[in-house]
């Protein structure tokens, strides 16, 4: 634990964060209320509960945004279950979070949005709530909440942690500082090898691999009465989907929709932008490939001409894969580093994916030594593939069982892990 005073870089932080709360927060509630968060909630920002805190042992864990807030439901679901007396407070940062978490919390779970990153916030936060013991999910590593957090003699364990090289080489240059931080945690479980070896060269020896938490979330929650109204306007049509899509991959599935033969002139891409907000250049890239296109945010609907829907809400993500047998898994064509595999393969739906997944090389690995995902390299590999298992449905339903049974295979490993987590941060 670190005893030595902080690191230059982690004081003057300190003091900028300070500084500037007042815009942060103007900035973050802007964006909040356009997303349609109610008012009375945007002071959680601040540290202001808007949640009475449960008697008894409080567990907290913070994550950033949807894919990390979902990771950690079914370890909060086990911990619950293991301890009886114990209440959970999960924290994150966006709209999207909130309205997804919100329909999916554990028994004795509360959400709140997390506290900036200032001294009088966190410790606003931290007196309302007083939590047991803290758990931060994968890069969430705010220097004011960690140091404040651990001065209140909170046990902390940081779960699911991954580093890309790039980020590693920029930690080494500053190892003293990364340690102060790094070393507040009791446990320290990376999703990889790739990060606990990184971790392993700054000196932080309780850095362990373990499992993906994603792996273990199950599939994402949908709409099943919009789910059975899109089965009818598709009728039977082959689909398939583009998941996440980052600038430069859209003419990649444009271009790999386009050149499909065989039996599927009349496939429907269904394309979903990983930021709906570059939907109209996206619709106007699909006018250009010469597409009958329909875009859901402003209400149009699929007929039978429609050839790519574009998908630019957010929170349906769900739906999309339990409509998609087949689901291309993008970031992966572009050096994003792909995106995470089991979400499409928990709700049965196929894995296509590019050449670059290095967020994710552990996950593909597992999935590729099973058969149960497909590599393509560029958007004419894509189109082979896409033609050979939307013209044969026998091959397609066997790809589709590989993935699904693969996904199913993680799911006991979570059990271990909260046992190992408890014992980390004391828990009776």
């Amino acid at each position: 634990m670190p005893r030595n005073p902080a690191p230059l870089p982690v004081r003057l932080y300190g003091v900028a964060a300070n500084l500037l709360e007042p815009l942060a927060y103007k900035r973050v509630s802007e964006n909040l209320s356009r997303q349609g968060i109610p008012a009375n909630r945007l002071p959680e920002r601040q540290g202001h509960a808007t949640a009475q805190r449960p008697d008894g042992d409080l567990m907290w864990f913070h994550a950033a945004s949807v894919g990390e807030s979902l990771s950690v439901l079914r370890l909060i679901d086990h911990l619950g279950d293991t301890h009886s007396d114990l209440s959970f407070l999960l924290t994150s940062g966006t709209a999207t979070s909130a309205q997804i978490v919100g329909k999916r919390l554990p028994p004795r779970t509360t959400h709140q949005f997390a506290p900036l990153d200032s001294r009088r916030v966190v410790l606003r936060f931290l007196d309302h709530w007083r939590p047991s013991a803290a758990v931060f999910v994968e890069s969430e590593l705010w220097p004011q909440m960690l140091r404040l957090t651990h001065a209140a003699g909170v046990p902390l364990a940081l779960v699911n942690a991954r580093i890309s090289d790039k980020s590693a080489r920029n930690w080494k240059r500053f190892p003293r500082t990364a340690r102060h931080l790094m070393e507040h945690f009791r446990l320290i479980h990376c999703q990889d090898d790739r990060t606990a070896s990184h971790l392993h060269d700054l000196g932080l020896s309780q850095a362990e691999a373990g499992m993906n938490l994603k792996s273990v979330a199950g599939p994402l929650p949908f709409d099943r009465n919009e789910l059975h109204r899109m089965q009818g306007l598709i009728a039977g049509r082959p689909v398939w989907l583009a998941a996440s899509t980052h600038p430069g991959e859209e003419e990649v599935v444009l271009n790999a929709h386009r050149a499909m033969t065989g039996g599927n002139a009349d496939a429907l891409l269904i394309l979903v932008p990983r930021h709906p907000e570059r939907a109209h250049d996206i619709e106007r890239m699909i006018a250009e490939h010469r597409f009958e296109g329909a875009r859901r945010s402003t209400g149009m609907t699929i007929t039978g001409q429609t050839r790519v829907y574009l998908a630019d809400t957010l929170g349906e993500m769900g739906l999309w894969y339990a409509l998609s047998a087949l689901t291309c898994v993008c970031g992966s064509f572009t050096e994003v580093g792909g995106h995470n595999p089991f979400e499409p393969a928990h709700a049965g739906s196929a894995v296509l994916h590019g050449p670059h997944y290095a967020n994710f090389a552990e996950a593909y690995a597992g999935m590729q030594a099973k058969h149960a995902c497909v590599e393509v390299a560029d958007a004419e590999d894509l189109s082979s593939k896409l033609t050979t298992y939307l013209d044969d449905p026998a091959a397609l339903d066997a790809l589709r069982e590989r993935t699904r049974a693969f996904a199913a295979a993680q799911a006991g490993v979570v059990e271990d892990f909260a046992t190992t987590l408890s014992k980390a941060l004391g828990l009776r």
